[in-house]
């Protein structure tokens, strides 16, 4: 049977920038309040429980600045990527999710704020850039839209290879599988879902970046995720989680039982 069909993509937001300027204000205003903290008490708990979530390589995840790059194969990956980080993590989300409604007040005091879809916008890149001046922690899609079969994007959208250039933060990469499926919920069929966290890497800082090097940089962060996901695959969700005990077990036996110096 096939995967519940998404809704068409939305690829212009005809609102203008001033509508957002409240969001960009309040996220860098300050931390993520306390919709943050009541959203993760419920949305982990269900991520492990319906979806069997796990996660592997959490350590690879470094204090201070940094970019977590996931694809992207669903509405739920916000919360795969940040439920297994004890970290808070603020969200660059498309600007059609603030729209009327609670949920508006829920993302925007929960550390998500907007990017406005078919415009450059500037203004969430300002924001990204002072989260990631404060140390924070900021999640941004290579691929920018969602994946509609679970492949990885032929090519990534520029941005995130401007923002990891001219911020010099560190890029954890983030392989997500299964997450494409989630929408089969509707048939209450819940698929497993594994969240692998890769090796950090920094670029050198390159304050005026040309489109060029924002799209090779971009490309070289999409090719790493698309190595991890390659690799979730072949294994298998299973698979994946025995590898990463297996190499947890030999990484304690290394540090208690280290090879004598030559």
């Amino acid at each position: 049977m096939p995967d519940v069909e998404l809704k068409p993509q939305v690829y212009r937001d005809p609102r203008p920038k001033e509508y957002f300027d409240q969001f960009h204000a309040r996220a860098r205003a300050g931390d993520a309040g306390w919709t943050y903290e009541l959203t993760r008490l419920v949305v982990v708990p269900y991520s492990l429980l319906a979806f069997r979530a796990r996660g592997i390589g959490t350590e690879n995840v470094p204090n201070g600045p940094v970019i977590l790059a996931p694809n992207h194969g669903s509405f739920m990956d916000h919360f795969f990527a940040g439920s297994f980080i004890r970290r808070r993590v603020r969200f660059m989300a498309k600007s059609q999710l603030f729209g009327p409604g609670p949920a508006t007040y829920i993302f925007s005091h929960g550390g998500v704020f907007p990017v406005r879809r078919g415009a450059h916008d500037e203004e969430a890149f300002t924001t990204a850039f002072k989260l990631l001046d404060r140390g924070d922690l900021v999640v941004m899609y290579p691929e920018g839209g969602r994946s509609r079969t679970g492949e990885i994007a032929e090519q990534a959208k520029p941005g995130i290879g401007r923002l990891a250039l001219e911020s010099g933060a560190p890029v954890v990469p983030v392989a997500i599988l299964g997450s494409h499926q989630v929408r089969n919920w509707k048939r209450l069929q819940f698929p497993k879902v594994t969240v692998q966290f890769g090796t950090p890497f920094k670029f050198d800082v390159v304050p005026d970046s040309t489109r060029e090097q924002q799209q090779e940089a971009a490309d070289y962060i999409l090719e790493r995720i698309r190595e991890l996901y390659a690799g979730l695959k072949l294994l298998g969700h299973r698979g994946s989680l025995m590898a990463a005990r297996d190499r947890r077990k030999h990484e304690r036996r290394r540090r208690r039982d280290p090879e004598p110096a030559a």
